[in-house]
């Protein structure tokens, strides 16, 4: 009777008047207290340093690192394992004492920004037809895709210190340590400044693009703090479940968790949308042996409710081996996760994942939040959103390193590591970056300076029809309206000649009934670093008489000899008088072999005498081309099988005298050399080609191979040197012979190697230093350009 009164009592009970003022408070406190705050206390911080450390409380310290893509989604299944299995051990370093912090900052930057860094000014010239045909495509390209995204990713780690050295030295510790597993995994990442932060942090409060001007020196003066040159117009959070933030309406949500598996394409997907939105990811590490006291008590509340199941079971007379369902699910579960952190390499966690999606009306950001909805629901997980804490929700979500959040879901080692943070590589540089194509998996536009390269050396790699001379010819396009480079083309099958000639260039044919000719003997001052600029081309000359000479043994050690005295004597007279009248041709060299008394010196004379006074003498005679025009191409179609490749030969010192020149002008080199195996099949002249390659780089020369013959190119151990020394590779359609050569030599994994296997003309992988990109280059065929480059000859003759 006595319980019957008490229900009725508490039935009854009204909320006192301190109650009420208790849950008025609260109400309160969520809404805002209704006074006015600037947007400077929103920000939750207390001081930035330059250093990058931040102090977010009395207490608390925090830095950050900014890392770049990986290509994981592309990665084979082991490769994907081991990255995997190290962003695990990554996670696991962090232990209860630091609280880590990944942001994804992907935002919009203005479209006339997006088109000004592929903007090629307007000319009054011959070439503005075709700039503003090029042009023009660029533009189209650019619309394919969302190059208009930044993206930028960013993990933050913060401690707590008693004051700012015990955290330096600490934070300095742990950069440290993150830095060299970012390295494990093959990730780029580089410590975040003071400035560095600040400017993060201005992006993601002013989303319109607003460019960012800070000094530290203008803060002692002015009086004003950090904060000031970083906060937004105004912030608004009293609607609940959305805000303002200058002329942007937003809202934040959380990741409700509900799938007992998860995928590791949540996060990627997320991201791989084409509007703005930031992403944070909170993790907290439990105390490895205080989350194992908290499951075994768990697992004792779960056997007392089991006991007091199957005692009720008992005395209401059915089976005690029936019990709740849910009772024997979480039973299991808890044993599994208690023997996970016991046995396995597993830690716990406490996870808040939130999303940040930002529009200028109210219904484009309902449409992002829709899309996100959408996605977490097709990975059994739900996005809710934070009502009445879109506040402390945002503030969570800059790069600070602080969680205002209390909604935390608890999660071992590889369920945390399943929002993996690496996705796909993208290449799009400002500056002189030339088009290569768009990315096969994201559709963006693809934009890359071969000079910011540590060795700018390239190859371009494919079958016959690929589209090899075409991915040359554009890159000759595109370097000479974009920057000012000097080109020069070896062109053995007379496939450059058309784009040349629109461009205004010199095409110099060479044959042995032609009248243009070029001397092997040139030599300029500064031809070689050393002192003696003999010293190179004697090498040169050396590898010129061996193709001559042929044979399977090549030059003897004597030979070698009597050439190097005859060098050394026929240019004595120039290098004391540099006339051009002086300039030694192969005649002289010829005659001054006929004078050396050893035998092995007539049998080189003899060998060269075809070339001097037979009928191959083209090479014979003093140059008498300008070789000054700033894209010359030499034309060896007509030089024939026996001469050929002499003729490349030749060119290539030409090249190297025209290198030296242009090095002393602070002006690059470009020189593409088609056909480049045949260069690499004699040994003499395989080593001087190497050697040429291996020198380029210092002289800002900027050489590209051209060639269909792999095994040609890793015949021999020094031939090989040429991919050791090429961090540029533009690899077409494969050959399957030469798949698995080049899968071995460049670690291509099987998903990467579908790009180049029977593929269209200009689809292929992409290799700019580490980053691996497939890509697919769709050249408008109705252009001016497209038919003076084309190389098919059903269009060829058409044109």
């Amino acid at each position: 009777m006595s319980e019957e009164k008490t229900k009725s009592a508490r039935g009854k009970h009204k909320l006192t008047r301190a109650e009420k003022k208790q849950i008025a408070a609260v109400i309160r406190q969520a809404k805002g207290d209704g006074k006015p705050h600037t947007a400077q206390e929103t920000i939750p911080y207390l001081q930035m340093f330059p250093d990058g450390i931040c102090r977010i409380t009395e207490k608390r310290y925090s830095k950050s690192i900014a890392f770049e893509d990986i290509n994981y989604q592309l990665a084979q299944a082991d490769e994907k394992t081991a990255i995997f299995e190290n962003w695990c051990d990554f996670l696991n370093y962090f232990d209860s004492s630091v609280s880590v912090q990944l942001s994804f900052v992907n935002q919009g930057i203005r479209r006339e920004d997006a088109e000004q860094s592929i903007d090629i000014p307007a000319k009054d010239d011959a070439f503005q037809s075709i700039r503003s045909e090029y042009a023009a495509m660029l533009k189209d390209q650019l619309a394919k895709g969302n190059n208009g995204l930044v993206k930028a990713k960013y993990i933050t780690f913060s401690i707590e210190a008693d004051n700012l050295s015990a955290a330096k030295a600490r934070l300095a510790r742990i950069e440290t340590d993150i830095l060299n597993n970012f390295k494990v995994l093959g990730v780029a990442a580089r410590p975040m400044s003071g400035y560095d932060r600040l400017k993060t942090l201005h992006g993601v409060f002013h989303p319109d693009g607003e460019p960012f001007a800070f000094s530290w020196d203008w803060l002692a003066p002015s009086g004003l703090s950090t904060k000031d040159f970083i906060a937004p117009s105004s912030f608004r959070f009293g609607e609940g479940r959305s805000f303002r933030m200058g002329g942007k309406l937003g809202a934040v949500s959380f990741l409700e968790i509900l799938a007992p598996e998860l995928n590791d394409r949540v996060l990627s997907d997320i991201l791989d949308l084409e509007n703005g939105v930031i992403v944070s990811i909170h993790i907290r590490s439990i105390d490895q042996s205080e989350a194992i006291r908290t499951i075994k008590r768990k697992i004792t509340d779960l056997d007392k409710m089991k006991i007091d199941e199957q005692k009720k079971a008992v005395r209401s007379g059915y089976d005690m081996d029936i019990l709740p369902s849910d009772l024997a699910t979480y039973g299991g579960e808890a044993k599994n996760l208690l023997q996970d952190l016991q046995s396995r390499n597993e830690r716990l966690f406490l996870v808040t994942f939130l999303v940040v999606n930002m529009a200028d009306t109210k219904r484009k950001l309902d449409n992002a939040i829709f899309a996100v909805a959408g996605l977490a629901q097709k990975y059994n997980c739900a996005l809710t959103r934070l009502d009445y804490m879109q506040e402390q929700g945002l503030m969570s979500c800059v790069p600070i390193g602080i969680n205002e959040i209390p909604i935390q879901r608890g999660l071992t080692t590889s369920s945390t590591a399943i929002f993996v943070p690496f996705i796909t590589q993208e290449l799009f540089q400002r500056g002189e970056a030339l088009y290569y194509g768009l990315n096969a998996l994201s559709s963006n536009m693809i934009l890359c300076d071969r000079k910011k390269l540590k060795n700018p050396n390239g190859l371009i790699l494919g079958t016959p029809g690929s589209g090899k001379s075409f991915a040359a010819k554009r890159e000759i396009t595109n370097a000479f309206l974009i920057t000012d480079d000097d080109i020069i083309i070896c062109d053995p099958e007379a496939e450059y000649a058309p784009l040349v000639q629109r461009l205004k260039g010199q095409v110099i044919h060479i044959s042995p009934t032609s009248k243009e000719y070029v001397n092997p003997m040139d030599i300029n001052l500064n031809y070689s670093e050393d002192d003696n600029p003999l010293a190179l081309k004697s090498d040169f000359i050396l590898s010129l008489c061996e193709l001559v000479i042929g044979g399977r043994e090549g030059l003897a050690p004597i030979e070698k000899t009597v050439i190097d005295r005859a060098v050394q004597s026929v240019y004595r007279h120039y290098l004391a008088d540099p006339d051009p009248a002086k300039m030694p041709i192969l005649g002289d060299l010829y005659d001054e072999l006929l004078k050396q008394p050893e035998p092995e010196a007539a049998r080189v004379a003899a060998a060269l005498e075809l070339y001097v006074s037979g009928s191959l003498n083209v090479f014979n005679h003093r140059t008498n081309v300008e070789l000054s025009n700033r894209l010359v191409c030499f034309d060896i179609k007509s030089l024939g099988k026996q001469l050929k490749k002499l003729g490349m030969l030749v060119i290539q010192d030409q090249v190297w005298n025209r290198v030296t020149v242009n090095r002393a002008e602070k002006r690059a080199t470009r020189y593409y050399m088609d056909e480049f195996h045949l260069l690499l099949r004699e040994e003499q002249t395989a080593a001087y080609s190497v050697e040429i390659w291996k020198r380029f780089r210092k002289w800002s020369g900027i050489p590209t191979g051209i060639t269909q013959n792999v095994k040609d190119l890793l015949s021999s151990r020094e031939v090989e040197n040429i991919f050791e020394n090429s961090d540029f590779i533009l690899m077409l359609n494969q050959a399957g012979g030469d798949q698995a050569i080049l899968a071995k030599q460049l670690s291509i994994s099987p998903q990467q190697m579908k790009f180049v296997t029977h593929t269209e003309a200009g689809e292929g992988l992409l290799f700019y230093g580490n980053v691996i990109l497939p890509f697919i280059d769709r050249f408008p065929t109705d252009t001016e350009l497209y038919r003076v480059m084309t190389t098919k000859p059903e269009e060829v003759g058409g044109a």
